[in-house]
């Protein structure tokens, strides 16, 4: 096996047409700004002589990992695939499913040019190497639409409680404060409240310690009635099927804000909006300049026939190349994985990231893996509960909140 995967990445790296492959890549990239980003992959890919073949699956990654997961069980597994780090992809890896790149990872110095290294570390399972990261995201951004304060005589916040104070002068005119999209929308903007009013520290003690008098402090019970304020102000009938037709209400001027990874970013490029002059971003809500650290990844399936592993080694070589890093992340809206590729051509949101990434104070863990699943639904439940139904108080929320961390694993 070692002589072939030599061989295999021999080839790999070389190219031209004399060894085109059709590689079958899945991914749940369907949005305007994710399938322009998506794009610049496959452009890259069959520029090398290759050729990708899209097999893009609608809906989140809840919807295509089940998919994915099934198709590789079953002996049907794609050339490359979009997918989580964490369990589901672990099991695979124990299971001997899943490509061994450390040799391509190797030669290209992966573990020197990939920062922070926490991005990478997922990808290695007892020393070897099982996935490319391909970006960073970061969830708790605010994206405002500056020509709706601006043409109603308003202020363009920088704060979240200038914003939030903007709601009643904003619905006067008509216009959304806040636009929401599905449910996992829902919780996504309360897990930014939560970290952004209640602060660090606090998320801290209750998804890593399990501390139940952090739930009940009066900066947690703040965070709650933060999220309270805004579900007082919010319309359901304006809630939105799909995450990026929330943000399309504000790229159109339909909405003010919305809280959303700065995957946003890449609707707002599509519709060719600029930011600092069509949009705003805040990190931290206004609230504290903070980011957390999330990203892609791509897995490439065992499969049997040594052109599509060479094709194979040939994309996981690509997607960490500097050129296909900016161009992928330019359209993503998420910052490169490389620290040592040209960002002078980012936007103004992603120097904001970039800046924020380059101070280890700045940054955020990433709070899902301290919960388990059991205990993240749980509280995607009471949440999604708290924000619809009016009947239920703060201090319901904040001491059934307690009940689902004093019984967290």
């Amino acid at each position: 096996m070692k002589k072939f995967a030599a061989a295999a990445l021999a080839a790999a790296l070389m190219c031209g047409t004399a060894m085109a492959t059709d590689l079958e890549v899945t991914h749940w990239w369907v949005s305007g700004g994710e399938a322009a980003a998506v794009a610049e992959l496959a452009k890259a890919f069959d520029a090398e002589g290759d050729h990708w073949v899209d097999g893009a699956i609608a809906g989140s990654g809840s919807t295509a990992n089940p998919i994915i997961i099934s198709r590789i069980l079953g002996g049907n597994p794609m050339g490359a695939t979009q997918m989580n780090t964490g369990r589901d992809a672990e099991e695979l890896i124990q299971a001997g499913l899943m490509q061994d790149l450390s040799e391509v990872a190797t030669a290209e110095h992966w573990a020197d040019v990939i920062r922070p290294a926490s991005v990478f570390a997922p990808c290695q399972v007892d020393g070897k190497v099982y996935c490319v990261p391909v970006n960073i995201h970061s969830n708790n951004w605010l994206w405002l639409n500056r020509h709706v304060f601006l043409d109603n005589g308003l202020e363009v916040p920088t704060t979240w409680d200038q914003f939030v104070d903007s709601f009643p002068a904003l619905k006067d005119k008509g216009i959304i404060p806040l636009s929401m999209g599905p449910a996992w929308t829902v919780t996504h903007a309360w897990n930014q409240i939560f970290v952004d009013i209640a602060g660090p520290e606090v998320q801290q003690e209750i998804y890593r310690d399990k501390s139940v008098d952090a739930v009940r402090s009066d900066d947690f019970k703040a965070a709650l009635q933060a999220f309270a304020d805004v579900r007082d102000s919010f319309d359901p009938a304006t809630q939105t099927g799909l995450w990026n037709e929330a943000t399309n209400l504000v790229i159109t001027g339909q909405a003010a804000g919305n809280i959303m990874g700065d995957w946003a970013q890449g609707e707002f490029a599509v519709a060719g909006k600029v930011a600092g002059e069509d949009y705003d971003c805040l990190p931290g809500l206004g609230v504290r300049e903070l980011v957390d650290t999330g990203g892609d990844s791509f897995y490439f399936p065992k499969n049997e026939d040594p052109e599509i592993t060479a094709a194979q080694l040939r994309l996981a070589k690509l997607l960490l190349s500097p050129d296909v890093q900016v161009a992928f992340n330019l359209k993503k809206g998420s910052t490169p994985v490389r620290g040592d590729v040209d960002t002078s051509t980012a936007n103004a949101c992603m120097q904001k990231a970039l800046k924020l990434f380059a101070d280890p104070t700045k940054v955020l863990p990433a709070s899902e893996s301290q919960l388990t699943s059991d205990t993240q639904q749980q509280i995607e439940d009471l949440i999604s509960e708290f924000f619809s139904d009016h009947s239920i108080t703060v201090d319901d929320a904040q001491n059934r909140f307690a009940d689902i961390i004093a019984s967290a694993q």
